[in-house]
């Protein structure tokens, strides 16, 4: 079996995200481009992702997530196995947010949609900034819930888990690691004994992965990560 996915799109609820990351718009993309299953992984939050869940059915599956920030400002994908596990650690998140509000002029707006992509709210803290969890308590809080717990983008010179503390942990719990196109012939010969996954990290609809990033069962080190979005 093979999965075609983007297990990291923005919708229109990250600051960063733009306006037309609605939930149709995000499924139909994805439908567009062949994808099997996305996730929705919103910085800080998941208020988005019930409304893409529901415009997905019988379109494309979806996985309901977060972008979580460390308190050492590291950038984590977290994925649920429902959206009742998503949306409890959504509610655990949040009590760990700074209080700091967003400012829509500078950081743009965080809109909250259902899934006829109306406009129901808008999230008023600022969804980027890090949280009073640290990259341990993340892990441990998203296995409790039944998710995967996937260090983000870890290539990267900034908000990775290799730039802010230098290396993976070795005592960290993960479920794979992230790696973005441009370093996985780096990354991925030095991280080869872990399920590695490559997204788009979408704020526009363009964005989106094409069909070209599959997790193959016959890749023992992806199978855990394959199981688990088999039950989508």
């Amino acid at each position: 079996m093979k999965l075609y996915y983007d297990l990291h799109i923005h919708s229109a609820l990250s600051p960063c995200g733009d306006d037309d990351m609605t939930p149709n718009n995000i499924v139909n993309m994805a439908y567009i481009k062949g994808l099997d299953i996305i996730a929705i992984s919103d910085h800080n939050s998941c208020l988005n992702a019930r409304a893409v869940m529901e415009a997905g059915k019988g379109v494309v599956k979806v996985v309901p997530g977060m972008e979580v920030t460390t308190a050492e400002e590291v950038h984590t994908l977290c994925l649920f196995p429902d959206i009742d596990s998503a949306e409890d650690m959504g509610e655990y998140v949040r009590a760990k947010m700074t209080g700091i509000k967003n400012q829509p002029e500078i950081f743009g707006r965080q809109l909250v949609m259902n899934s006829q992509d109306e406009i129901i709210g808008e999230e008023e803290n600022l969804l980027v900034n890090a949280l009073d969890m640290d990259i341990y308590e993340v892990s441990a809080e998203t296995k409790k819930r039944g998710g995967l717990f996937i260090p983000a983008h870890i290539d990267k010179s900034s908000y990775s888990v290799t730039a802010n503390l230098g290396f993976l942990p070795p005592d960290l719990y993960v479920d794979g690691l992230e790696i973005t196109s441009r370093g996985l012939e780096t990354f991925g010969k030095q991280y080869a004994d872990f399920g590695i996954i490559t997204d788009s990290d979408a704020h526009y609809l363009e964005n989106i992965s094409e069909r070209e990033r599959f997790i193959d069962e016959e890749n023992k080190n992806t199978q855990k990560i394959l199981g688990f979005l088999c039950k989508f």
